[in-house]
């Protein structure tokens, strides 16, 4: 989890070599990540920003393959995840 993270990076590096190991081929697989500016949220930018990085050098395109997005005022609750759970499910079921 991020929160455990934010306390130590060492958990967050963890995370991304794990990654550049053990996600599949671009292709044929669809994953979307998105975070709020507040609440727990407020803390996951520079860390999506190091998952991102890991799923461009891994070969992941962008808006077909992957898709992050970040929403400015939003918290880590389900309030805002109902707001948006749209755009999850259309970017994973196109």
């Amino acid at each position: 989890p991020v929160s455990l993270a934010v306390t130590d990076p060492r958990i967050g590096q963890a995370m991304c070599r794990y990654l550049e190991t053990a996600l599949p081929a671009p292709g044929k697989h669809k994953i979307y990540f998105d975070y709020g500016t507040e609440t727990l949220d407020a803390c996951y930018e520079p860390f999506q920003q190091q998952v991102d990085a890991v799923l461009r050098r891994r070969g992941y395109t962008p808006g077909s393959d992957w898709l992050t997005r970040k929403f400015e005022g939003a918290a880590h609750n389900e309030k805002a995840w109902r707001e948006r759970a749209d755009i999850p499910l259309t970017f994973l079921l196109k």
